[in-house]
């Protein structure tokens, strides 16, 4: 059985790490470039970074701020935010990154995906989903979770599939900064539709909650932002608890 991995995920605006709950209310959680070389030290296993308002903002992702992170890492980096065309792609992937994560631009254009995976490979493109439930059905949201979209989640993370997608880092805003666990019922029924890898986000608050995601959900990565940087849960811990859970993790 593949080894479950366990992503810190760093969203950065205006040079900081910050987080918020359900995607607002943001506050200061560190300086990117320590909190990197921290958790390449403690043991994760890849490292997110989410320039969070590039979109927004309508600007492109700090190359500079992502050379400064690459340097710290000896694992495998996935970059997202502002990147719409296949020379954003490039030049993150020569400023450090291995895989990169897109998420409005996929929407608005999902022959993005296709150039995407065509150009790089497959593995190379993670395609991030923000969903909230509205009226008792998932959504999928852009901007930041600013913009509500006419698309249905479920259909749309399938159609990333069949584009190209390597992977899906699908959030739920409902459940993201609350700690109250991860949507552990919508992780699983996208994970039984398709064949590709999801990585979980929104809602880690103990490790009780990644022991869940994996054993319910059979998702194949957890992704957490605010345990990490405030120190409520270190990753080596961590791992020693979903080990005792025989949940197969790379020590």
């Amino acid at each position: 059985m593949l080894s479950k991995r366990i992503i810190p995920c760093l969203d950065v605006k205006d040079g900081r790490t910050v987080k918020g709950v359900n995607f607002v209310d943001l506050r200061d959680a560190g300086d990117p470039v320590e909190l990197a070389a921290q958790y390449a030290q403690q043991g994760a296993d890849e490292l997110v970074f989410l320039d969070i308002t590039a979109t927004h903002e309508r600007r492109k992702t700090m190359i500079e701020m992502v050379k400064s992170v690459a340097r710290q890492l000896n694992i495998p980096f996935t970059i997202g935010g502002g990147i719409t065309e296949i020379a954003d792609a490039e030049a993150l992937l020569n400023a450090g990154a291995d895989k990169i994560s897109i998420n409005s631009a996929a929407v608005r254009r999902p022959e993005l995906i296709e150039e995407l995976a065509k150009t790089f490979g497959v593995q190379f493109v993670v395609v991030a989903v923000d969903t909230k439930l509205v009226e008792g059905k998932n959504w999928v949201h852009l901007n930041g979770g600013r913009l509500i979209t006419e698309l249905q989640t479920e259909s749309w993370i399938k159609q990333a599939e069949e584009l190209g997608a390597g992977e899906i880092l699908l959030t739920s805003m409902d459940h993201d900064g609350t700690k109250a666990g991860f949507d552990c019922g919508l992780l699983k029924k996208i994970n039984d539709s398709i064949n590709i890898p999801i990585i979980a986000s929104g809602g880690a608050g103990s490790m009780e909650h990644f022991t869940e995601v994996f054993q319910k959900a059979n998702v194949d990565a957890a992704l957490a932002a605010s345990v990490f940087h405030y120190g409520e849960i270190l990753i080596p811990d961590l791992k020693q608890e979903l080990s005792r859970n025989n949940i197969p993790v790379r020590i």
